[in-house]
């Protein structure tokens, strides 16, 4: 599994720490010129959730692969919280705030992973 990959199950894991729901991964590799090769989208059910996600997603993905977030943008409304980590862009999320803007829709085209919600 190439390092890429790897971070993006690291990533799906501390979603998952934190009861991240509806989680996709949008495999962006096929698709030319994305600013990324995969987009990870999930939510959390109140801007303290999506908070706690992305504390856990920097966290866990530190301590298991040594890899650090570029940048992260949108913590102070804390409605959609972008991290970015150079391949790997992730997504998170409040309930209505991804629906208006439907990134999986917009990214139709790329190959969509829907993870099962743990509980």
């Amino acid at each position: 599994m190439n390092e890429t990959k790897v971070l993006v199950e690291r990533i799906k894991e501390g979603i998952q720490e934190k009861k991240g729901k509806n989680i996709v991964i949008a495999d962006l590799t096929q698709i030319d010129d994305t600013i990324c090769n995969y987009f990870v989208i999930c939510q959390g059910n109140s801007p303290s959730q999506v908070l706690a996600i992305v504390d856990s997603i920097k966290d866990y993905v530190k301590e298991n692969t040594g890899i650090k977030v570029y940048a992260i943008d949108g913590i102070h409304n804390a409605q959609w919280v972008a991290m970015d980590y150079s391949d790997v862009v992730v997504h998170v999320f409040l309930p209505d705030v991804r629906e208006f803007y439907n990134l999986e829709h917009l990214w139709a085209d790329a190959q969509l992973t829907r993870i099962p919600d743990l509980d």
